[in-house]
């Protein structure tokens, strides 16, 4: 197994990051993830939280002899479910891959929380396993290009949303939005 994790702080308070967070997706700097579909959505009634369940879907260029091991394509799905906690201003998102995860599963949690009056802590991490037992060697280079993968997406990710909270910022200043 291998694993993946980082944090940073956001200097955007928690309400603002929560209203970015549903606006990352479509983003030029993310082209891997082409479709975003809402599945189910509710509120529960006692407690204020708000359940969102989705679908990604992403376009992922697996190396060759991935492809040739496991067959497959270049298309691929994740399901994420999201909590948000107005009361207690935490955001908690669960995702993992529905694509070839009979041969590997990447589990994802990310967290929002505040930090400070405008500022936002956000930590993520992952775990990446290959099942392939009888492969031990081929199952580790799997996960350990996987674990890169998700790295270089990661990075992606909080450039892109980097600049959707910037461009909220502006449309809340009234001021006029540029395109990254």
């Amino acid at each position: 197994m291998h694993f993946f994790s980082q944090s940073f702080q956001y200097d955007h308070p928690w309400s603002h990051v929560v209203i970015g967070m549903w606006r990352k997706y479509p983003n030029p700097k993310c082209t891997h993830v082409v479709s975003v579909d809402v599945v189910d959505r509710s509120v529960d009634p006692q407690t204020g939280i708000i359940r969102t369940e989705r679908i990604l879907g992403c376009k992922q260029k697996a190396p060759r002899w991935i492809v040739k091991l496991f067959g497959g394509s270049e298309d691929a799905f994740i399901r994420e479910i999201c909590f948000v906690d107005p009361a207690t201003q935490n955001t908690t998102i669960t995702s993992v891959n529905l694509s070839l995860s009979q041969f590997a599963s990447c589990y994802e949690v990310v967290r929002y929380t505040p930090s400070s009056h405008n500022r936002t802590a956000f930590t993520q991490t992952a775990e990446i396993q290959a099942r392939m037992a009888l492969w031990r060697s081929a199952a580790d280079g799997l996960e350990k290009w996987l674990c890169q993968r998700f790295e270089q997406n990661a990075q992606l990710g909080k450039t892109a949303f980097t600049d959707v909270l910037r461009a909220l910022s502006e449309e809340r200043l009234g001021r006029p939005v540029m395109a990254a």
